[in-house]
Formats: structure tokens, sequence, C-alpha cells
């Protein structure tokens, strides 16, 4: 058996994430009273509930550095979260943040993470996919993926990266 096989077959399979929506529109329309659909938010609760996993958490907040950075260092110190998802608020505008708020909490980089994502991006979107900025790495034993908003894109990123390695990256993370 390969290495990296055998520290697949050695990961924890059932892992406890953490979902953070990242939309400014329909953060204001929760907090108006409305009820806004977060079909990228259900998506990804669906697909990690269907692989066996379990949600601790899961929010809706608008495009806010120092909210996300709070949220997510709220996460950092649970003992009951293994792995942070967050979607949305990754373009390339002025009120994108997610990427600049987070990646100073990495302790360590996955540029592959993003590579292969663009690649894959690439495959379905063509020439857009240049544009699409992600960031994935660890930190204090956990892992962070931050994801674009569309379902697509989540749906790609849970499928094709973050199910098949999510516990081969917590196992790493937890490594001395």
């Amino acid at each position: 058996m390969s290495v990296p096989l055998k520290h697949k077959a050695e990961a924890p399979l059932h892992l406890s994430f953490a979902l953070l929506t990242v939309s400014t529109s329909k953060a204001r329309e929760a907090e108006a009273g409305g009820n806004p659909t977060d079909e990228s938010g259900d998506l990804a609760e669906k697909l990690l509930l269907e692989a066996g996993h379990r949600i601790a958490d899961r929010r809706l907040i608008p495009d806010d550095g120092e909210r996300l950075k709070k949220i997510v260092g709220e996460w950092l110190n649970s003992k009951e979260i293994d792995v942070i998802v967050t979607m949305g608020g990754t373009g390339i505008t002025a009120s994108d943040v997610t990427i600049e708020a987070l990646e100073g909490f990495l302790e360590k980089q996955l540029p592959g993470f993003g590579e292969l994502f663009r690649f894959l991006s690439f495959q379905e979107i063509g020439s857009p996919a240049m544009m699409t900025r992600t960031l994935a790495g660890v930190v204090r034993g956990k892992a962070l993926f931050c994801l674009p908003g569309s379902p697509n894109a989540v749906r790609l990123a849970l499928e094709k990266l973050i199910l098949p390695e999510a516990g081969h990256v917590v196992k790493h993370a937890r490594e001395p």
C-alpha cells in the first residue's frame, strides 16, 4: 500500500464541520426578518451529512472581515469542530473580504487546493476560472477551506476535493 493510501486509511472517517455562508444580501434579508435561501449552505450540509459527517454549526453573515474573524476564531477554539468551510466573499470586488480576513489564521497553507479547484473549474467554465479565489490550510489541528459562494463551486469543491481528503488533512494537521 502506498504511503498516501496508508495515511488515508488511518484518517478519521467522521468529522464535525462548521459552515459559514458569506453573503451581504442574504444576511440583510435574514436580519430584516426574512427567510433567505442559502442554496450553497443547504447543498454543503446535504453532501456532508450524506457522507456521514456532522454539522456542528452553520451561520449566514454579511461580507464583514471582522465578523468573519470573530466567528472563525470561536470555531478554532472549539473542540467540537474539525473542519471549517466558508462559502462566498472570495471574488475580486472590493466587498469580497473572506480570503484577506482569514488567511492570517493559517499555520500552513494548502496551495494545491486552489490550483486543483481552478483546474477543475476551468474544465467546466473555461477562462473565467482564472478569477476564482480560494483558500485552504490547517490551523490548530483543524482544516479551513474558503470556497466561492455558487452552488456549483461548492459541489465541485466538496465532491472532488474536500470530501475525499478532509480526514487525511485533519489527520496530518493533528500530528506533532
